[in-house]
């Protein structure tokens, strides 16, 4: 399939047929009453815990008087779009889905202990009440919040509401690849309770946030906490933070003591030694635990040695560089979505399996396209030795033909378009572009702390690209132990550690420049097979009728186009994509993750 003919194939306005129900081995063995019941915060681990995962009552009522009132069962952390959750309506931007379940507890807890409720995500705006009271609301579909509903809870009864609206892309929030009318290479919306719920119950003084950066060249982790309030505060309570790191067995490698810092009371800092220093790379992605005590408040953690550079070869080429050795990326995009949960994975194996396919058909590391995971998808990125780039999630207005197929058909595009006129790629609002630099800070803060993410990509082919000077420096300076791809395919202004291209329709090149060159986007076949499929349009860059055509295809293409180029300075490659998703038959697994289009020594 050639660019006009790939063009063609993406309908404006596309038909809105039902999907061919397709399932995953998860979601067919998944047991409502156990739903993704693990941790769902690997890096800052309790005792306790209390998953409110499983059914809860809905309804769906309109906001403009329609005649509409869906009610019944939904199963939470599932979207009421994804066949998993029972519901299988699409929430329209003029509707309210209303969620309630009664809390596991009969009243505040004890000994000024506090109640925490936590959301992995709710898609798009969600206000959460207790007891008819709010907690807390909150806007943007992908990022984590929390809110403390001790006052709220009393003796008795105590209901939890979350009331959600998603007006999709239909705005300027962020919406990723999400569309009202799916069709291309946009999907199904989903809205709701797509990440897991859930509560715990902490000392009076807790801590509510733990940063644990390593220091590489000089064997340190540097521990960075901060505290509901100050310690000291608490009668009988020494005001000491004490931090212990053990090895991957257990055994102890040193013991530090957090001092309070000076730019506020409730925050804390140490630096805890690495002896006998063992790095973390793909493939021995050496994890090193740690706990943390502060008064009352016991947590566990872990962190891994590594660090993430550009560096030039023994030709004088920039290099991505892990530890200070040239590595290439051997890239795979990934867009996290499920025939039968859409953005939620049916368990934790789910996302094992994906990571440990990729990883045997010889990738390293893997593209979060975007979309923000939950925070066990990124844990099991570290403990398998999966590096990770991460996009932040688009928003604005979609202008296909200027954002996608202009810079196709004219290349000079990529780089002579300002991205300072907003309007023209897709950011007419100043509260769009301000709540999108919001969102990259948050962003940044939630997944900070996983050893496995090394770039933050700021945006992709221009999709609501603005003022990418400045918000390149912000993300530089915000994570200076992270490299940054400012523009992933198209509209250049030369910032970031990566000139970056996307390639599906012209033989693979190197471009000259004196940052990395990657190619963040490339390959794309598709391969649809019969029985695997969700849709009978098919979407692709080059469509192969069987599993041995497409085999021997993806074989040229890294034979005789990807690794020719490593010595010309091509220091990675991000192949399109890890599975099929509706129209998009262009994975490597199957939509329903039943088949693997490739051989796992295929490219070897």
């Amino acid at each position: 399939m050639n660019l006009l003919s790939a063009i063609k194939s993406v309908r404006l306005f596309p038909k809105r047929e039902p999907l061919i129900p397709l399932t995953t081995v998860w979601g067919e063995n998944l047991d409502s009453g156990h739903v993704r019941e693990e941790y769902p915060r690997p890096q800052l681990v309790r005792g306790n815990y209390t998953c409110l995962n499983g059914y809860w009552d809905y309804t769906i009522t309109s906001t403009k008087r329609r005649s509409l009132r869906l009610s019944g069962k939904i199963l939470v952390p599932f979207s009421p779009e994804a066949p998993l959750s029972g519901v299988n309506h699409t929430l329209q931007p003029d509707e309210l889905l209303t969620c309630q379940r009664e809390l596991p507890l009969d009243g505040p807890p004890e000994n000024g202990q506090r109640c925490i409720l936590h959301f992995g995500a709710a898609d798009q705006w969600a206000r959460v009440l207790v007891n008819g009271r709010q907690a807390v609301s909150h806007t943007g579909g992908y990022l984590p919040f929390s809110a403390d509903i001790t006052e709220l809870l009393q003796k008795g009864r105590n209901l939890l509401t979350v009331q959600i609206r998603d007006v999709t892309d239909t705005s300027y929030h962020s919406v990723g690849k999400q569309r009202l009318g799916r069709g291309g290479m946009f999907y199904t919306a989903q809205s709701g309770l797509w990440q897991p719920v859930w509560m715990e119950t902490v000392p009076a003084v807790y801590i509510r946030t733990l940063l644990l950066t390593p220091c590489y060249d000089k064997e340190t982790v540097h521990v960075s906490l901060t505290l509901n309030r100050p310690l000291s505060h608490q009668k009988g309570q020494s005001g000491s933070i004490v931090c212990h790191v053990s090895d991957a067995d257990g055994k102890p490698v040193s013991r530090s003591v957090c001092t309070n810092q000076s730019d506020s009371l409730c925050s804390y800092s140490c630096y805890c030694d690495v002896n006998d220093m063992q790095p973390w790379m793909p493939d021995s992605p050496y994890l090193y635990h740690m706990r943390i005590s502060a008064g009352e408040d016991q947590v566990e953690s872990y962190f891994a040695m590594r660090t993430f550079t550009i560096e030039p070869d023994s030709q004088n080429l920039p290099r991505f560089c892990l530890n200070h050795k040239p590595l290439f990326l051997q890239g795979v995009l990934n867009q996290g979505y499920w025939p039968d949960g859409l953005y939620t994975a049916p368990s934790d194996e789910a996302f094992v399996y994906d990571i440990t396919q990729m990883k045997k058909l010889g990738f390293n590391m893997i593209r979060m396209h975007a979309k923000v995971e939950c925070a066990r998808w990124y844990y099991h990125c570290d403990r398998l030795g999966m590096i990770v780039w991460q996009d932040m999630v688009n928003g604005g207005h979609y202008h296909a033909p200027l954002m996608t197929w202009f810079p196709a058909l004219f290349p000079w595009l990529k780089t002579h378009l300002p991205d300072t006129f907003c309007p023209l790629l897709g950011r007419r609002e100043r509260r769009g572009r301000q709540e999108f630099e919001q969102e990259c800070l948050e962003t940044v803060r939630a997944l900070a702390a996983f050893p496995c993410i090394s770039t933050w990509v700021l945006f992709n082919e221009g999709w609501g690209q603005f003022q990418s000077v400045r918000l390149t420096r912000m993300l530089k300076e915000l994570d200076t132990g992270r490299l940054v791809d400012s523009a992933s395919g198209w509209f250049d202004r030369g910032q970031g550690d990566f000139k970056s291209e996307h390639n599906y329709f012209d033989r693979l090149t190197v471009i000259p420049d004196k940052r990395a060159f990657v190619l963040s986007e490339y390959g794309g076949y598709a391969c649809p097979l019969p029985g695997h499929i969700s849709t009978r349009d098919v979407y692709g860059y080059r469509r192969y009728q069987n599993l041995k055509d497409f085999q021997t295809a993806y074989t040229k293409l890294m034979k005789e186009e990807v690794r020719p180029l490593v010595s010309r300075g091509l220091c990675g490659a991000v192949y399109t994509q890890v599975s099929d998703i509706e129209e998009e038959t262009n994975g490597l697994l199957t939509y329903d993750r039943k088949i693997c289009k490739l051989d796992s020594g295929l490219e070897e």
